[in-house]
């Protein structure tokens, strides 16, 4: 998928090209707005980024798992080499060790990125403060063609760039559980 990025300043535009887009065939997993005005966002009844996935947490934490490996690794390589597992207590303290220093850098992470705007986002950040919202949109090559139609009616949302978006995988799998969850008594 291909994501394209859009800036207005209008939210109710925003709106209007949403509406059309979800009659067009587009999920709302396809579909997000990133602004610093989370409450007008919700008032328009637009698909909003999550507050979580606006930090950096899921690139921090997996750089934490990095650092994770590679303390569990030391926590159990040194004391094989220094030969403390030879004791009465064997492996077990430093099998806790490691698999304990592992989850911590996971965490600390976690929460290092937590601190810091998502890394996707970063280029946005004067927009953003300036008043703007930016609408992304995770587009299949086949609904290429509609999108650019849907998005040549709209000449104050701008485009601002293009990327990789979510895997089609994921995308299928977030509107196979949005249909269970809105299905469900």
């Amino acid at each position: 998928m291909l994501r394209h990025y859009y800036v207005s300043d209008d939210l109710d535009e925003l709106e209007i090209v949403e509406k059309e887009l979800e009659a067009e065939g587009f999920t709302e997993p396809q579909i997000h707005v990133l602004s610093l005005d989370d409450c007008h966002v919700e008032q328009h009844h637009l698909h909003e980024v999550e507050s979580l996935l606006k930090q950096d947490v899921i690139r921090g934490g997996e750089i934490g798992a990095g650092v994770g490996v590679i303390v569990a690794m030391l926590a159990l390589g040194l004391p094989y080499m220094m030969g403390w597992t030879d004791g009465a207590a064997g492996w077990l303290p430093f099998i806790f060790l490691s698999m304990l220093s592992f989850g911590f850098c996971i965490w600390e992470g976690g929460f290092i990125g937590f601190q810091k705007p998502n890394v996707h986002f970063v280029r946005f950040q004067e927009l953003l403060i300036k008043g703007n919202h930016i609408l992304f949109v995770d587009v299949d090559p086949v609904q290429e063609h509609n999108f650019g139609m849907i998005m040549k009616s709209h000449p104050d949302v701008e485009p601002i760039c293009c990327g990789s978006g979510a895997p089609h995988w994921v995308v299928s799998c977030q509107d196979a559980y949005n249909r269970v969850v809105n299905g469900a008594p």
